[in-house]
């Protein structure tokens, strides 16, 4: 980017004669001849380019959760919220479940996958469902094929992403917090991933991740921790631990 900088104002006359970041000529032949089909290699880094760190997500804490949840004004805002942290789902896949995607008795609900487009199922916390058997007792049973997140004001709508976002922003505004849908999402991660009976690839298949490095970086546990927890997940005894449920 910065060579690509420089070599643009220097085609109009402007700034050094040279351009002092060099380009990586190795990079730039190999990909000017790859298929598009193939995977892509991974090259050197040229030189005078710094290495970008890897942002870990955010992930919103237990003392600020709790605040979070209880900003919430309705029993269907709890329940969503809810269902968003403890599925790790997210936000137009779960705003598209609808009744018959509900499977009480194993724990999950069923959602169309933003990337494949297929129906696979997601965890979801006990809590989180008597959170969403309040809200369909209160709300009435949704028609078949309607959503079972809908609008509470006037004609009743499937409610959309832009509506859900505005449910967390208010509660975020009053705590002076900036929270959004996609960190709730990132905190269901980081909570399956802390909890040491579960391994890296266990984490993966939830989340439905395409690569384990994608799972790893909501991680916050070392290299060395999940090898060694991938060790004792596969033939080790399992620790009890408190899964991340709001």
């Amino acid at each position: 980017m910065v060579h690509g900088f420089y070599a643009f104002h220097l085609h109009f006359g402007r700034g050094p004669v040279l351009n002092p970041v060099p380009e990586n000529r190795a990079r730039r032949s190999a990909l000017a001849h790859r298929s598009p089909i193939d995977i892509q290699a991974r090259h050197r880094r040229g030189r005078l380019r710094p290495k970008v760190p890897v942002r870990q997500p955010w992930a919103i804490p237990d003392a600020q959760w709790d605040e979070l949840f209880a900003q919430m004004r309705c029993t269907r805002d709890r329940a969503l919220l809810a269902c968003y942290v403890s599925s790790g789902a997210r936000a137009s896949e779960l705003l598209g479940v609808q009744l018959s995607d509900i499977d009480w008795h194993k724990g999950q609900l069923w959602v169309i996958s933003k990337g494949t487009r297929e129906r696979q199922p997601v965890p979801v916390s006990p809590e989180a469902l008597a959170h969403l058997a309040a809200y369909l007792e209160e709300a009435g049973l949704p028609g078949p094929g309607e959503p079972v997140w809908r609008t509470r004001r006037g004609e009743v709508k499937p409610l959309t992403y832009w509506a859900a976002r505005r449910i967390l922003q208010r509660a975020t505004e009053h705590l002076g917090m900036n929270w959004t849908l996609h960190d709730a999402q990132h905190t269901a991660a980081t909570r399956l991933a802390r909890d040491p009976a579960m391994t890296l690839a266990e984490v993966q298949t939830i989340l439905r991740h395409a690569h384990i490095t994608t799972t790893a970086l909501t991680s916050p546990r070392s290299v060395e921790t999940v090898a060694a927890g991938e060790v004792e997940g596969h033939g080790g005894k399992e620790a009890e631990v408190r899964r991340g449920v709001p």
